[in-house]
């Protein structure tokens, strides 16, 4: 019993971690309508602010979070500025390849700074123990990310189904000449939106450095289960990725244990009967 409930867990930590990592795809695909195949590159940029901060400034771990998520939307909100603006009203292909080559360019870039090897993250005594509930010893590292990734799950709904923001958000996407009509600042508007999304994988990546590694080749290596998540909880939906997320964590943490040799084919196969019976994922949403 003891082992399966260990299986679970590190199942719906690896399931938060990719909610962290997705929900910023989520927004800029299901919100902004922006293709975004370099979202990956954005997480691993955190991951290696996290990686810097840690080896060279030896700032404390809660302090580095943070400085991930605001470095990284940072370079979000820049690299929009700059080049992404333009791409928005291109045809889907043309954001596809622009995206792709994006992510290579970033993954080379780190290559070049940082080499190619892993990065080591050593994590404060008060993370690498184990906390005993109801008898069953979790690892305070995966419960710390659950609670990280409800957190963030709960500001972004609030934020987009509740506040002012969100609603601008939906009216600029919907009509954007109507939004521009009634004194809404669209460019400004997409930049901060795009730069929150960025942020939000900076510190799935900052995250992500004890559990999955850091490497050059980050943006490529969790990109499919990333699109994943998306197209199965429906974009632009944080609780139909957040359903998603878990129950690819938990289902490949399960099925990779239990029976390895037929992991990756019950998640991919999970992927395929959503789009054949929900092709607009759990939300019901298109993008």
């Amino acid at each position: 019993m003891n082992g399966i409930a260990s299986v679970v867990a590190d199942g719906v930590a690896y399931g938060m971690l990719l909610l962290l990592f997705s929900v910023g795809l989520s927004v800029t695909l299901g919100l902004m309508r922006f293709i975004n195949l370099a979202h990956g590159a954005f997480a691993m940029c955190g991951g290696y602010v996290a990686t810097t901060l840690l080896q060279s400034a030896h700032l404390p771990f809660l302090l580095i979070l943070p400085a991930a998520f605001l470095a990284t939307a940072l370079v979000g909100v820049l690299i929009e500025r700059s080049v992404i603006r333009y791409v928005y009203a291109m045809p889907a292909l043309q954001q596809v390849l622009f995206s792709i080559g994006l992510a290579f360019a970033a993954s080379a870039l780190a290559t070049i700074i940082f080499g190619p090897q892993q990065q080591a993250v050593l994590l404060p005594d008060w993370l690498a123990g184990h906390i005993d509930i109801i008898g069953i010893r979790f690892g305070s590292y995966r419960l710390f990310l659950v609670v990280a990734g409800l957190v963030t799950a709960v500001c972004l709904m609030l934020l987009f189904n509740h506040t002012l923001f969100g609603a601008k958000i939906r009216a600029s996407v919907d009509n954007r000449r109507t939004a521009e009509g009634i004194g809404i600042n669209v460019d400004r508007l997409f930049a901060l939106t795009f730069g929150l999304g960025a942020g939000l994988a900076g510190l799935g990546g900052a995250l992500s450095v004890g559990f999955l590694g850091l490497d050059p080749t980050f943006p490529f290596k969790y990109l499919t289960i990333l699109l994943m998540v998306v197209a199965i909880g429906g974009p632009g939906s944080i609780g139909g990725s957040v359903v998603a997320a878990l129950l690819l964590g938990v289902v490949d943490a399960l099925f990779k244990y239990y029976l390895p040799a037929v992991g990756s084919f019950v998640v991919y196969g999970l992927l395929v009967l959503t789009m054949i019976f929900l092709p607009r994922g759990l939300a019901g949403r298109a993008a």
